[in-house]
């Protein structure tokens, strides 16, 4: 049995500052996952990846993540590592996204 499609966004890693980006539907990278625009289908994933990959100088490491929709129907994180990705560097908890909800 085929596997139903979950959706997808694609994320990367900021060239300059290492911060983890997500490709929006206006064709820029926002460190909202929020933001993040959503593929619905495996297609429109692959569409979605191609025009996330070109800016190689401006983000490393691009790559398509399941997603969940919130209930405002904008991307969340579907898995646990990207949760963790969304709140930056954990070795360091005075540090950048860390520091906020300290």
């Amino acid at each position: 049995m085929a596997r139903k499609f979950q959706p997808q966004m694609a994320t990367g890693n900021d060239l300059f500052e290492g911060d983890v980006v997500y490709f929006t539907s206006t064709g820029c990278w926002s460190r909202d996952i929020g933001d993040a625009a959503l593929a619905v289908n495996s297609e429109a994933a692959d569409d979605l990846l191609a025009r996330a990959s070109a800016f190689p100088n401006e983000v490393v490491s691009v790559y398509l993540v399941d997603s969940a929709i919130d209930d405002r129907g904008r991307a969340a994180p579907a898995h646990f590592r990207e949760v963790f990705r969304t709140r930056g560097p954990s070795n360091y908890p005075e540090h950048g996204r860390q520091a906020e909800s300290v």
